[in-house]
């Protein structure tokens, strides 16, 4: 049975609330949660930006989730950083964390002063820091001089369960390229052309472990509520790599979406007041081979949606009699 879980999305709430958030999510019915890891929101009208490691621990003690966090070691986080908090979570709530390291984002890395990489030096950074974390994770002594700098660094709380490192990608050649580290894939609703050419390429390049989607959507009672809040909230994030990948701020993003149009959010988000026409949406991506969704209702306001999926829209995707679980093997 396909996992069906929630996405926190620190940049539009506050910290205080989204825990309530994830907490009303489980009781309702979805089998697992997700979040992201920024200093700096997409827009000041989101206007939040928790710290994600600390919440996590508040997160895995208050609900039996399991949860993921899509994070950017070799910048503002040293991978050595990265390798003692995940495996810590991973040593308190064995089996329910995993994360997702990626090269990262100049709204959340810019705060270092340092200068920003091209692309290609911060994939490779990438690769070397996933291969840190690993060594640390195995309780080795880690010394290591390349695009990041390690200097006999160790994990003294080694946990037996290992968090999956899973591979967030946008990209067909990203996907691909992932596939020689990465315990599964982790990427956002597109096209489904485009979406179905990233899970054979990673499949293809050898690539293990389940594939999940993070769907952005927007529903609300009428069609009208539900094109305001994709516009209003979401409208910054309808760009292209490497417009979301270079901007400094969120004063940037709300300065490069002013003349976005409404064609657009509908092609970035999932917008529509039927639920099920979104049943039909996340159903479509399952097919297409995908084992875990994660739904990011992009609004701030979480209660209605959370409360509408659960009634219409996630019994739509679980074959009837089966109990909510998650996947053997998952994330």
């Amino acid at each position: 049975m396909a996992t069906v879980g929630f996405h926190a999305s620190h940049e539009q709430i506050s910290p205080r609330r989204l825990l309530q958030d994830v907490q009303l999510a489980e009781q309702a019915g979805f089998d697992a949660a997700m979040c992201s890891d920024h200093i700096e929101p997409w827009s000041a009208r989101q206007g939040h930006s928790g710290f994600a490691w600390s919440w996590l621990g508040a997160a895995l003690a208050t609900t039996g989730l399991r949860f993921g966090v899509v994070t950017a070691p070799g910048q503002r986080y040293h991978p050595a950083i990265i390798a003692h908090a995940s495996a810590t979570l991973a040593d308190m709530f064995p089996g329910r964390f995993w994360m997702a390291p990626g090269s990262g984002e100049y709204m959340n890395e810019h705060v270092t002063g340092q200068a920003w990489p091209p692309k290609e030096t911060r994939q490779r950074r990438l690769e070397e820091c996933v291969d840190i974390i690993r060594r640390l994770h195995a309780g080795d002594v880690v010394t290591h001089h390349g695009l990041v700098t390690v200097e006999q660094a160790r994990i003294w709380d080694v946990p037996e369960t290992k968090p999956p490192l899973i591979a967030p990608a946008v990209s067909v050649e990203t996907a691909r390229r992932a596939a020689a580290w990465a315990d599964g894939l982790v990427t956002v609703n597109q096209p489904p052309g485009k979406l179905k050419d990233m899970l054979a390429a990673y499949r293809d390049a050898g690539g293990r472990g389940p594939a999940a989607l993070q769907v952005h959507l927007s529903w609300a009672p009428t069609e009208a509520e539900a094109i305001a809040i994709a516009e209003d909230q979401w409208r910054t994030n309808v760009f292209a790599p490497p417009i979301p990948w270079d901007l400094p701020t969120a004063a940037h993003f709300d300065g490069v979406s002013a003349g976005v149009q409404e064609d657009q959010v509908r092609a970035a988000v999932n917008v529509s007041a039927d639920a099920r026409r979104h049943a039909q949406w996340l159903a479509s991506y399952l097919d297409l081979g995908f084992d875990e969704l994660y739904l990011h209702f992009v609004g701030q306001e979480q209660t209605p949606f959370i409360d509408a999926f659960a009634e219409h829209v996630l019994p739509q995707l679980r074959p009837a009699g089966e109990a909510l679980a998650g996947t053997d093997g998952a994330l």
